[in-house]
């Protein structure tokens, strides 16, 4: 692939064709940032800079769908965008970059490696597709790169003395360049090398008299030692010394310190930059010293320090900067240009042959930086920003997130005192998590440590507890968390604000990005969130299992945002608002799941939320899991009695088909003393019977007859038929289980009335095969059968399957009982398909157990003994002890018929 020049893709001998305008402009920007990820929202930009067609999104998909028929699986899909993965030797611009990055390393090479990287160069980068102003910091980091190639490879040559050849060349840079001091100087030394003085006289004449005319400057020191004698460099000088000093205990970041280190030291055309970003608090400038101080030695000629004040109300202008290194560097008075490009010439200048390093601390954004960057290869870079820099020319970025709990083990005990933090550590622990594995808050919250001697570990962990105060103990002497979250807070525009603020609400999940909108009550404000986390103050957690990017706010900086959300006039109907949205994706999502019996599903208007999410409502239950859990704490901690109990109930047809029993028993038991305090007693019912379901997947029968048991009072004061019958129901079940069948008979036939009555067909189907059930263990085998074939017939006129297939498994069971073996087997093979395709993992274990005793009966014991074993994994693994005995029965079962069926092949002859 080619961008150093027209854009071409070759295979073999053939130029490939790459369509419209549009999809090579979109190859082109991929191109320009290969190897890197590229997000759709980025994509856009690029390619609809003003105004976009409604068809934007599948716009893109369809070029990239033409352009991976062209690529194969170089194009390949990132996160929510997409990049083009090459090597150098595919792609012209890294091959170049590598060619001039080994001619740095090898000089007795270098002359023919240049040569073979300048001629990749076909014209100007992407020149036969329009301009993009995206595409600006690239093609001029390209283009820069060529021109410093190209200063190299013609220096070679002068050195060598080979100057008649380069004499035309450099002159004709020069022409290109007029301003450029490092061409003029190597012309200057060329004429001298070829023996024509006087030429090279006038050339320092005509640039000085070019300088002082039009920028009013004067020739810098290379250009004038240029003059007086042939390679000599400038004169040596005290070198400039502006760190400050690196931290005593500084611990952690091992892999950013090795990355950066090693790209500040590595050869180039141009200098190297470094970017250490993230969000505040995180430690970026204690990094950036750290590893100047590391590389010190690497720039003898000094470092330069500048902070740019990027979280100030005002950050600096890059003229002032610029006028502040200039002074360092020795330029004062009348010799500093009042323009900024002059300046920023005159700065590069004044670097062009030293070894430096520049660390611009706090930058602002990537417009600041610019004109602060060195032309010259010796120089380098480290930039910090709590905004990420990804426009920065060619820089090596390393994104710093809070500590691993080791890291922060080791900065507390640094500040606290080792023997105090190995004491306790498990109070050591708890404090670095309350501070959320933050630097800044670590070393706070060591200083306070470390400050009151007579504390222990546990009064400052106990203080840290409390969400609402633990930005308030956070701070000692000049050193305070809030403080620094209120720089960068401070940044952000009105709208970002507000969602910032409104994102503390929905708890400390990560959540999906629709949510800004609800918040927000303002569709299209998505866009919100790239800014936040720009800005280091929202963390991208990338895509879950239904390709939707979610996001996560810094548990310190959530607290933060909820102490600013407390003071927010709608507040409450912000949170019922969003409640609602996730309570009706919930009930909608629930809906399309199989019918679990004795759940009540709430009847909900509908809201405005992305139901096109919804398209496989299993896997959107899965993504939104630790979300829904985390709503219904909200709403029950927020006092909306209806939606805690509604919200919980929702879920339950997915916490049920994946056994997942904990959230279930944890949702209901959070929703609950709220709709009692609410003396919401319809609720209360919802949730008891709920409980008890557990309790009886747990075996633990007592507690399930006695929550069914009040249930159906619950049931019976507000007048649900429909809650009474599932409830008694649930009382039919513990005594089916206990072998209690005349009990559970009289149970059974109770709630089918009722169920009857309510007009519940889906629950009257489910009672029915019960009854069968019954039937068929009090050896009645003929009503056994007549009651589980209308029960499946039922589900099937419904078109519940689901309930079709647990009446398949009883009807298995009394084809058992009655010898009739293929039926059997047929019946549970159909069974166990079925609980398969919908994912229900504890009924399909269910099954696959009767199916297991049905191979049995057909002579398969080894099918079966494999079979029970996966049941039995299931049933562990999710803790349901009621289906775990019946399957180590059948487990038995086959093991003995197995060995009865090798038994022959062991007796003696």
């Amino acid at each position: 692939m080619r961008v150093l020049g027209p854009l071409e893709v070759w295979r073999g001998d053939r130029a490939e064709s790459l369509g419209g305008v549009k999809q090579r402009a979109l190859l082109a920007h991929l191109a320009l940032h290969a190897n890197t990820g590229v997000s759709l929202n980025q994509l856009v930009e690029a390619l609809w800079p003003v105004s976009r067609p409604r068809s934007v999104v599948s716009n893109v998909r369809t070029y990239v769908w033409r352009l991976r028929q062209v690529l194969d699986d170089h194009l390949r899909t990132h996160g929510t965008g997409y990049v083009l993965a090459v090597s150098p030797q595919e792609l012209d611009a890294l091959l170049f970059d590598e060619l001039v990055a080994d001619a740095r390393r090898r000089p007795d090479a270098a002359l023919e490696l240049l040569r073979q990287a300048e001629s990749l160069w076909r014209g100007r980068p992407l020149e036969d597709l329009p301009d993009h102003d995206a595409w600006t910091p690239a093609i001029a980091r390209l283009e820069e790169a060529r021109l410093a190639a190209t200063e190299h490879r013609l220096a070679l040559q002068v050195e060598r003395g080979d100057s008649a050849a380069a004499i035309p060349q450099l002159r004709a840079l020069l022409a290109a360049h007029p301003y450029r001091e490092s061409v003029c100087g190597q012309l200057v030394i060329a004429l001298r090398q070829d023996n024509r003085r006087a030429e090279a006289l006038q050339v320092y004449a005509d640039m000085r008299a070019r300088l002082a005319d039009e920028l009013g400057l004067e020739p810098g020191p290379a250009l004038r030692d240029a003059q007086l004698a042939v390679l000599r460099g400038e004169p040596a000088s005290a070198p400039i010394r502006q760190l400050p000093p690196s931290v005593s205990d500084f611990c952690g970041r091992a892999g950013g310190t090795e990355a950066l280190v090693r790209a500040l030291r590595r050869g180039s055309v141009s200098a190297p930059v470094a970017g250490v970003t993230g969000p505040p608090g995180v430690g970026k400038s204690t990094l950036a010293i750290r590893v100047a101080h590391l590389v010190g030695d690497h720039f003898p000629d000094g470092q330069l320090y500048v902070d740019l004040g990027g979280t100030a109300e005002q950050p600096r202008d890059a003229g002032d900067v610029l006028t502040e290194l200039l002074h360092a560097l020795g330029i004062t008075g009348a010799g500093l240009p009042s323009q900024l490009t002059a300046r920023a010439a005159l700065y590069r200048s004044r670097l062009a042959g030293r070894r430096v390093l520049v660390v611009l601390d706090d930058a602002a954004s990537v417009s600041q930086v610019v004109p602060l960057l060195p032309g010259d290869a010796g120089c380098a870079v480290l930039v910090t920003s709590r905004r990420r820099l990804s426009e920065l020319p060619g820089a090596l970025q390393v994104e710093l997130r809070p500590f691993e709990p080791e890291e922060a083990a080791e900065l507390l005990a640094s500040i606290a005192g080792e023997d105090r933090v190995s004491a306790q550590p498990d109070e050591a622990a708890a404090i670095a998590l309350a501070c959320g594995h933050l630097p800044l808050a670590i070393r706070v919250a060591g200083a306070r440590l470390a400050g009151r001697s007579g504390w222990s570990m546990q009064v400052l962990r106990e203080r840290l507890v409390d969400e609402s105060t633990r930005l308030r103990e956070l701070s000692s002497g000049e050193l305070a968390v809030r403080a620094s979250f209120d720089l960068s807070i401070r940044q952000l525009p009105e709208q970002e604000f507000r969602a910032f603020v409104r994102l503390a609400l929905p708890g400390p999940h990560d959540f999906p990005g629709w949510v800004v909108d609800t918040l927000l009550d303002e569709p299209g404000s998505e866009h919100l969130l790239d800014g936040l986390v720009d800005a280091g103050l929202l963390e991208s957690c990338g895509a879950d299992g239904i390709g939707q990017p979610r996001y996560r706010l810094h548990d310190l900086l959530r607290c933060h945002a909820l102490e600013l959300a407390r003071s927010l006039p709608d507040r409450l109907s912000t949170v019922e608002r969003m409640l609602r949205a996730w309570l009706w994706l919930a009930v909608t999502a629930a809906r399309r799941l199989p019918v679990t019996f004795g759940t009540t599903i709430a009847d909900v208007d509908r809201v405005a939320a992305p139901e096109h999410l919804l398209a496989e409502p299993v896997a959107w239950f899965e993504a939104e899991r630790r979300t829904l859990c985390g709503a219904v704490d909200i709403a029950a901690a927020a006092g909306f009695d209806e939606l805690a109990w509604q919200l919980a109930a929702a879920c339950v047809p997915f916490f049920d088909l994946h056994s997942h029993y904990e959230d279930w028993a944890r949702t209901h038991a959070r929703a609950l003393p709220c709709v009692r305090t609410a003396g919401n007693r319809a609720g209360e019912a919802v949730l008891l019977r709920g409980i008890a379901q557990v309790h009886i997947y747990r075996d633990e029968f007592a507690e399930a007859e006695r929550d069914m048991l009040a249930a159906r009072e619950l049931y019976r004061a507000v007048g649900d038929e429909r809650g009474q019958g599932t409830a008694i129901a649930g009382v039919g079940v513990i005594h089916r289980l206990r072998a209690e069948y005349e009990r559970s008979m009289a149970c059974y036939t109770e709630a089918l009335r009722l169920l009857e009555s309510a007009g519940d067909l889906h629950s009257v189907a489910h009672v029915r095969a019960s009854i069968g059930a019954v039937h068929g263990a009090l050896g009645s085998v003929e009503q056994a059968r007549e009651w589980l074939t209308g029960a499946r017939q039922l589900a099937a006129d419904l078109g519940d399957t689901h309930r079709e297939a647990l009446v398949l498994v009883r009807l298995a069971t009394l084809h058992r009982s009655t010898g009739e073996h293929e039926a059997e087997l047929v019946s549970a093979r159909r069974a166990v398909t079925i609980l398969m395709d919908l994912t229900d993992e504890r009924c399909t274990a269910f099954a696959q157990v009767e199916l297991a005793e049905a191979l049995i009966s057909n002579g398969h014991p080894q099918a079966a003994h494999d079979l029970v074993e996966q049941a039995l994994e299931t049933y562990r693994r999710t803790g349901n002890r009621e289906g775990e005995p019946a399957a180590l029965r059948t487990l038995a079962r086959a093991a003995g018929a197995l060995d009865q069926l090798l038994l022959p092949y062991f007796q003696p002859r």
